[in-house]
């Protein structure tokens, strides 16, 4: 779905194919379709958050300061990954894998 598979290469992280090489389903369906993912990505985002806060404050006992700061790095970390998701997620609400559409390259 990306032209550079790596979330952390910054300049690249938003950069698509036209369309998917295997069943050449259209990525981009309307100019502003993408922005619905930011949505998405509070909820993706709200998970990390309560994950790292669940592992470092009760799974390794820090304290409520040490436990907050946990999860802003967390966030910041992973922000090209929750991004990346999130569009991943957004995009599968609206369009569906079909395998009879798959394009035959030989």
């Amino acid at each position: 779905m990306y032209i550079d598979k790596n979330p952390y290469r910054l300049g690249n992280l938003f950069k698509m194919y036209e369309r998917c090489s295997h069943c050449n389903t259209k990525y981009k369906i309307e100019p502003s379709f993408f922005y619905g993912a930011m949505y998405v990505s509070y909820a993706v985002g709200i998970a990390f958050a309560v994950a790292a806060f669940i592992i470092s404050f009760l799974f390794i006992g820090t304290s409520l300061i040490n436990a907050f700061i946990s999860i802003v790095a967390t966030l910041i970390v992973f922000l090209p990954v929750i991004i990346r998701l999130s569009r991943n997620i957004w995009i599968n609400f609206f369009v569906h894998y079909d395998s009879k559409k798959v394009v035959k390259t030989s």
